[in-house]
């Protein structure tokens, strides 16, 4: 497939997606995406780190405040409860919880200050 190709499908030849949180501390950061959520660190500098599940790419951007932001990500795991007391005991603290859609979720917002969900199937 080529550009300008009807099965192309666009005129941008996207070679990654990734999803951007802004962080205060780049090795605190790190340390909680990596050793606590699970994901796989590919690159890391002071600046701009990338870790990874599967496809997905969660890139760690430099020069966050640490205030508290939305950040639409969200992840889906089996033992909801045993994620939440990692999360509490690397910074994170645990906000609202809720059923939706068969499952439980719970609002997070990790050591940099950006909220996430966290959920399980509903039991």
């Amino acid at each position: 497939m080529k550009r300008g190709d009807p099965s192309y499908g666009g005129l941008v030849e996207i070679t990654k997606a990734y999803l951007m949180l802004p962080v205060g501390d780049m090795d605190r950061a790190v340390s909680f995406y990596r050793d606590v959520v699970g994901l796989t660190l590919d690159f890391q500098s002071p600046f701009w780190s990338e870790l990874r599940w599967r496809e997905a790419t969660i890139a760690l951007h430099g020069g966050g405040s640490g205030e508290e932001r939305e950040s639409w990500l969200g992840f889906h795991v089996t033992d909801l409860d045993a994620a939440l007391a990692e999360i509490e005991a690397a910074g994170g603290h645990q906000g609202a919880e809720r059923i939706e859609g068969g499952s439980r979720l719970v609002d997070v917002v990790d050591p940099e200050g950006n909220r996430l969900t966290f959920g399980a199937d509903a039991p």
